[in-house]
Formats: C-alpha cells, structure tokens, sequence
C-alpha cells in the first residue's frame, strides 16, 4: 500500500513539483491549498505525513501545524514545514508551533525524500 502524503500549499506550480516528484517516488499525493483545508483534509483522510507551507491563505501553517497536533486522532502525524522564511528564529517557531521538520524552500529534492523516508520508515 502505497503511503499517503498530504500537500497543504497555495501555489499551484509549488504543488505541482511535490506532487510530481512524490507520485514519481511512489507516495500518495492528496493536497489542500489553505490552512483550513490542509487541517480538514489531515482529519478526513488520514494522511501517513503532511508537508505544510507556513504562509497560506485562511489559516497560516503555523496555527494548522497546532491544530493538527491538538488533535487526538492525528497529532501523531509527522507534519514537515516546507518554507520561504529562512531568517534567524522561523524554524524555531515552527518547531514551537508543532512541526516535526522544517525545510526552506527552494530546497533539493533530495533533501526532501530523504526527509521524508525517515519520517515513514519510523511508523513502519
């Protein structure tokens, strides 16, 4: 069974280069373009990680990373910060905000899948 991954990202040429590159490495893709819809789709559809921009429309990452994690249901979800800011102390709230990772964008793909095999193959 293939693993399920969740893209929460407004910018459609963005999804389109995860979603590309995580369906050519074998995942799932399912994606959300806002932060509510990213927290609505994580609790519909149980995705096994969630990669989360942190500047989205609605709802910022940061509080759908802590709605996601106060969630009884999925708060064991690794969720993966894929951002633009890159300044002294943004991965930091990230990380207080929930997120189990945080990559800056633009980023390898490399780096990415390697971050992201690590994450699955800790729940298998």
């Amino acid at each position: 069974m293939k693993r399920r991954i969740l893209i929460v990202e407004d910018q459609e040429d963005l999804r389109a280069i995860l979603r590309d590159l995580l369906n050519a490495s074998g995942y799932e893709t399912m994606e959300a373009v806002d932060g509510v819809e990213g927290v609505a789709r994580a609790q519909s559809d149980r995705p096994d990680l969630v990669l989360m921009d942190i500047q989205l429309p609605v709802l910022n990452g940061y509080e759908a990373i802590r709605r996601i994690k106060a969630d009884p249901g999925i708060k064991s979800t690794p969720v993966i910060a894929v951002s633009s800011y890159a300044m002294k102390g943004d991965e930091e709230k990230a990380r207080a905000s929930g997120c189990d990772s945080y990559i800056t964008k633009p980023y390898s793909p490399m780096q990415l899948l390697s971050v992201i095999r690590g994450f699955l193959k800790e729940q298998s």
